[in-house]
């Protein structure tokens, strides 16, 4: 092993939150290592983490391509297009997505170097006296040790124990991101953000997706409404949505998967061509950690932290997926960065209470704070307002009407408590609540502000005038 290598800040994670620790570490001056297992298609070392490499970045580029394919067969006959014998080359669009993911994992290495970061492609454990071990990829080992270490090691996804993933007929997002061909029948496990997204990339393309979902509820987690109209659009394009149907057995028989799933009622058996499992991720913290580092793990695996990421070992922080709160990489984002700023002596912090939401569905839906639901579970008195899209020229020009925007406001002092969005655009436009809301902004102070017509925005414009009855283009 070569001589121990010293460092004011050591990442173990290349990720969203690692990389942006480990650079804005380097930018106060402080000297940074960052370390990161990952491989690339091409076995190459890939910084990026999972939103690089096979999650956000991959996901938006199929999600792109196969609604272009989507509009020619539904839509632009409305703006008078005609075509004949549309085709999906699968193959080049997936090479597409490849070149998208490569062009942003290389970006990184580059910015590494800019900022005279100090790279090592292994495997890494946290040993006591914040020393680390690697296993690099080239078979050799090296110990660093940093004045701070930030674990910022990501998550994986959740492997069902009867239905156990095997790269070809039964897969996770990565393997859902790189089917050769579109499959005829594809199942998938969970209506969340990545069954989703994911079932709408292949439905589009022809696949009949069926999606079990073992919860009762539709997109639990959003705005009633907001699920509702989504639920309904989904049906439209075809994706059939089981809720309440919990999996029971998944076999590989004859080149296709027998599903056995029970739907409250009875067992029942679906027959796909593949399946997908997206049940959620749980942090990736198998072996990170050697005997005597006083960091600790919850029950579900995550690292336990303070509310500035802090493990309550010393000098030892950690970020992301890995511990508690949303598995989102701009979460993610925020806490390397603010754990950077902390370790250089300046204020760092990140707002929970004002992180978006999107899944980039069509329609797309976002939102950011409380919903009706929680306001009226937690006693909070509150006003509403909505506007929908069928009622903003820019969305119909589009032929894209479908969804609206909803502006919750306290009862009492119209500060913002949260907005709620289904329809075009949605995941840039829900950044105005974003805004609003770390400001104390209240619906009022939304309400004055001059938008541009015509422009999808009017709708949040619309809905903060709604929530005092005042909308303009509606009947309050």
């Amino acid at each position: 092993m070569s001589e121990q290598q010293q460092f004011d800040v050591v990442v173990i994670g290349g990720g969203p939150a690692g990389y942006h620790a480990a650079i804005r570490a380097a930018q106060l001056g402080l000297k940074t290592a960052c370390i990161d297992a990952a491989l690339g298609k091409d076995g190459q070392p890939a910084l990026g983490g999972t939103c690089l490499r096979v999650g956000c970045v991959p996901s938006k580029a199929l999600l792109d391509s196969t609604r272009q394919f989507w509009n020619m067969g539904h839509i632009f006959d409305q703006h008078g297009i005609s075509f004949s014998d549309a085709k999906m080359d699968v193959a080049t669009m997936i090479g597409r997505k490849d070149k998208i993911v490569k062009q942003f994992t290389g970006g990184i290495a580059s910015l590494f170097k800019a900022n005279k970061i100090t790279a090592f492609y292994g495997f890494g454990q946290l040993q006591p006296g914040n020393v680390v071990k690697i296993k690099q990829h080239d078979g050799t080992d090296v110990e660093v040790k940093g004045t701070n270490v930030i674990l910022a090691v990501g998550s994986e996804s959740i492997e069902l124990p009867f239905a156990k993933f095997d790269g070809k007929y039964i897969v996770d997002n990565e393997g859902a991101l790189d089917f050769p061909e579109v499959p005829k029948r594809l199942g998938v496990i969970g209506a969340g953000v990545i069954g989703l997204e994911l079932g709408s990339v292949w439905n589009r393309l022809g696949s009949q997706v069926t999606i079990l979902e073992a919860m009762p509820d539709f997109l639990g987690a959003a705005d009633k409404e907001v699920a509702k109209v989504s639920a309904r659009e989904f049906k439209k394009q075809g994706l059939d949505i089981k809720l309440g149907a919990k999996l029971g057995k998944a076999e590989v028989k004859d080149n296709e998967v027998v599903l056995t799933y029970n739907d409250g009622n009875a067992d029942q058996t679906l027959f796909v061509d593949r399946l997908l499992v997206a049940v959620g991720r749980r942090a990736a913290t198998k072996d990170v950690l050697a005997e005597g580092t006083g960091v600790k793990l919850n029950e579900r695996g995550q690292i336990e932290v303070d509310a500035h990421c802090h493990t309550g070992a010393d000098g030892v922080w950690a970020v992301g997926d890995c511990v508690r709160g949303p598995m989102l990489a701009h979460k993610g984002f925020e806490e390397g960065i603010a754990v950077a700023e902390l370790i250089a002596g300046l204020p760092g912090h990140v707002n929970f209470d004002t992180i978006p939401w999107v899944i980039y569905t069509e329609p797309e839906i976002a939102w950011v704070g409380k919903t009706e639901e929680q306001l009226k579970a937690e006693g909070i008195a509150y006003k509403s307002g909505s506007f929908p899209f069928a009622a903003v020229a820019r969305a119909v020009a589009m032929a894209e009407p479908i969804g609206f925007v909803k502006v919750l406001a306290d009862a009492e002092t119209d500060r913002i408590l949260g907005m709620h969005l289904v329809g075009p655009n949605v995941s840039e436009l829900v950044h105005e609540g974003v805004i609003s809301m770390e400001f104390k902004g209240s619906a009022d102070d939304l309400a004055r502000i001059c938008h541009a017509h015509p422009s999808l925005s009017e709708a949040v414009h619309d809905a903060a005038m709604a929530v005092d009855k005042r909308a303009i283009h509606k009947a309050n």
